[in-house]
């Protein structure tokens, strides 16, 4: 038996690995979107700083480990044996709940998960003994650590109000005093203003993140026989006000002598302090429960002790964790950040969200949404009313943001936000994070860093009257994710501890295993599902100033629209003959797709229309016709697809071999059309478009006999009224399919031909 716990413990690291990759990969946006966010620097210099960060963060985490040890549950209740069921349950569920909430695109936490998780299993455990010594539910208690789980919870939830209204705090007030304007002002004003963010950064990171070594521990003569860490918490006034003088003066020579950026040394600074934050903090996450089996391991096999015999009360005790564990966890970290594919695509929901600017709003509104948007919007016309002209006009242009100029190419590359708020999400997230971490308290990283970011965005008035509903709306989303993460973590983690403990060799292999194939069938799910997206090509927006350009790259989206539309209509046919349900579902996921990107190119318009040239104005009225025409196809399509769909799903009556037989060779017309649309457009051989017109008649006729035949047949034979009128409905949308398609060609037949004022097209080749 003592082989199986060797064999759970290789099997916890080689989950501690995995753990860390897939935590960091999801987790490495917490501190770098700020900095990403502003484009106060180069992505691969904030990179550099973000490892050194979370490297130097990782060997000061040893103080965290004590949460996975006895955090959550009282660890002289419990014997080896259950202690090693109780770990093994938590990490198997921690890497398939991570992994199933990045499948499904879902926010996440790996504190929170870790920690309901611990409780999820520990509470299973404990309920089991309690039924096997006959004791009562009140019993509970003694094997939970309440108080301690009571205030991890609590400091977890509390977390995001602080975080939300410290950050709308302090970034109102950054804003009033320096105005969007900030780099115009005196010298003397960027460099208080570093002092005070560099000190707070500084104390708070450094400072008290020296109470976490050896050598703070021991007392020193030149302290009067304090110790470091004793001396640091009863002189706080006197090091912060020696640091804000110190820091000032720096900055003052940073700006004023050297001529440098005091914000981008600041957004650097907190970066740094950030990543080193996370790091400190939410080690414990990946690596405190296989280290703490591990400890647990070592000192069972030495007492010579029977596994469901020897207590766990060693794990009470303060345990320091091997330095060489956490560099290694630091650098697998580290490699992390530079080489996961997650990692390095910046995630957009935090930038999106927090953006000063406007974007495609991912989040639709809600009535909670739109009722909390209404309640703000009454207070602030309270506010308004009573606060005298004069004083709200003064803080209104304090808020005006200034025109930025740029060139015309360079429109989409406009920062999401300024230094100053980037400066205060990272200021205020690190200084949250590191009184935290000084406590011992497992703060979500993710849920601090977010919601700093909503509230700098709410006081900074980037929640207009355009985008509030929608971005409040995403953030009540990710609200309710974490506290789903919450619920799921725990009944998740129970469940595993439960069927481990029935007989722990047989369960821990076969759960082993389901992890590992779920895993692997989620990779490669992903993978295929990229390599689909990559083939049946996305709608792309237009960016050209000039008509040539936005006839050239409206050329691509058409071509690679037409494809889809030939696809999923055939798929939508081929599905209702087969009365295939599957794919008729997946069909019309297919067409939601497409018609979500045409809105998002739709949406683009007001800045398309900005972005043109004066001469070139005659392209809007271009892009907006076939724009309108790609929404006429994808209605005729959704129509299509749900209609053919709700026939199959109510288990109505197969259409007759006649009516499939004349829908398909329909299908076999349009497939012609489309592949020659497809290829004319793809190879920019627009003279060829005329051809494809001139078979408009015959499709046309072709469609109408069908439907006197249908006529015919329901006067005759027909004894369903339910495939009348899907068969009606098939042919009559999809008349209005191919009209729409023939209003797209002809509009860029008439540009062919110059007849609507148009420049004559030309090949690319044939540019000079």
């Amino acid at each position: 038996m003592e082989n199986i716990y060797l064999l759970m413990i290789v099997a916890l690291a080689v989950l501690a690995i995995a753990d860390l990759v897939v935590g960091v990969s999801n987790d490495a946006v917490n501190f770098l979107n700020s900095a990403i966010g502003s484009k106060a620097v180069s992505f691969r210099t904030i990179m550099i700083v973000a490892s050194v960060g979370v490297a130097v963060g990782a060997i000061f985490s040893s103080g965290m480990m004590e949460v996975a040890r006895k955090g959550i549950f009282n660890p002289g209740e419990f014997m080896f044996s259950e202690i090693m069921i109780i770990f093994m349950a938590v990490m198997i569920t921690d890497i398939l709940l991570l992994d199933f909430f990045n499948t499904i695109g879902m926010p996440t936490s790996t504190t929170v998960s870790i920690v309901f998780e611990l409780l999820g299993a520990s509470v299973a455990i404990a309920l089991i003994k309690i039924g096997h010594d006959g004791g009562s539910f009140s019993d509970l208690v003694n094997y939970i650590n309440t108080s301690k789980a009571t205030q991890i919870i609590f400091g977890i939830l509390l977390s995001v109000v602080i975080a939300f209204s410290v950050g709308a705090m302090v970034q109102w007030v950054a804003r009033l005093l320096l105005s969007y304007n900030f780099e115009k002002k005196a010298k003397w004003v960027g460099a208080l203003f570093g002092g005070m963010a560099i000190t707070a950064i500084s104390y708070f990171i450094f400072i008290k993140g020296i109470g976490g070594t050896a050598f703070a521990k021991e007392s020193y003569d030149i302290l009067g026989g304090l110790t470091i860490g004793h001396y640091l918490e009863t002189q706080v006034l006197l090091i912060l006000a020696i640091s804000l003088v110190f820091w000032s003066l720096v900055s003052y020579i940073y700006t004023a002598v050297f001529k440098l950026n005091i914000y981008k040394l600041i957004i650097l600074i907190g970066t740094f302090a950030l990543a080193l934050a996370f790091a400190g903090n939410d080690l414990v996450n990946f690596i405190g429960v296989p280290i703490a089996a591990w400890q647990s391991y070592q000192e069972w096999s030495t007492s010579g002790i029977p596994a469901d015999q020897f207590s766990m009360e060693v794990l009470a005790q303060s345990v320091k964790t091997p330095t060489l564990m956490l560099f290694i966890a630091g650098m697998v970290m580290v490699a992390t950040l530079w080489f996961s594919s997650k990692a390095k695509a910046v995630v957009k929901t935090s930038i999106d969200l927090s953006s000063q600017s406007d974007t495609k709003e991912r989040f639709q509104p809600n009535f909670l949404s739109r009722g909390f948007v209404r309640t703000a919007v009454g207070i602030s016309d309270l506010i308004n009313y009573l606060m005298p002209n004069a004083t709200q006009a003064k803080i209104d242009r304090r808020f005006e943001k200034p025109t930025i100029a740029l060139n015309r190419d360079k429109t989409y590359e406009l920062p999401a936000f300024d230094m100053v708020r980037a400066a205060v999400n990272l200021m205020v997230a690190s200084v949250l994070i590191s009184i935290a971490t000084s406590m011992k308290l497992p703060l979500s990283t993710t849920y601090v860093t977010f919601m700093v970011a909503m509230g700098t965005s709410l006081a900074d008035r980037a929640w207009g009257a355009e985008s509030a509903v929608y971005r409040v709306a995403g953030v009540l989303n990710v609200i309710g994710g974490w506290f789903f993460t919450a619920l799921i973590a725990f009944l998740s983690a129970a469940a595993i501890a439960y069927l481990i403990n029935l007989h722990v060799p047989s369960m821990v292999a076969i759960l082993l295993l389901i992890a590992l194939l779920l895993l692997v069938r989620n990779y490669l799910s992903m993978n295929k599902k990229n390599k689909e997206l990559k083939a049946e090509g996305q709608l792309i927006r237009a960016e050209s100033s000039s008509i040539q350009g936005v006839i050239h790259e409206s050329a691509q989206n058409i071509a690679n629209a037409i494809k889809r539309v030939n696809k999923i209509y055939t798929g939508a046919i081929d599905g209702l003959s087969k009365q295939d349900l599957v794919a008729l579902k997946k069909n019309k996921k297919q067409v939601d797709k497409l018609t979500n990107e045409i809105d998002e190119l739709r949406d683009n318009i007001f800045y398309f229309i900005k972005n043109l040239d004066e001469s070139s104005v005659a392209a809007s009225n271009f892009y907006i016709n076939i724009l309108g025409y790609l929404q006429d196809m994808s209605q005729s399509l959704e129509y299509i697809s749900k209609v053919s769909h709700k026939h199959v799903n109510n288990n109505h009556k197969k259409l007759k071999f006649n009516q499939i037989k004349e829908l398909k060779q329909i299908d076999k017309t349009l497939d012609e059309l489309f592949t020659d649309t497809q290829t004319a457009f793809l190879n920019r051989s627009f003279e060829e478009i005329g051809s494809i017109l001139s078979t408009k008649k015959a499709v046309f006729n072709q469609i109408t006999e069908r439907i006197q035949r249908q006529v015919e047949r329901t006067r005759t034979e027909e004894v369903s009224p339910k495939n009348t009128t899907l068969y009606f409905s098939l042919l009559l949308e999809t008349k209005d399919l191919l009209t729409a398609t023939m209003n797209l060609l002809e509009e860029y037949h008439n540009a062919h031909d110059g007849s609507v004022h148009v420049p004559k097209i030309f090949k690319p080749e044939e540019e000079e």
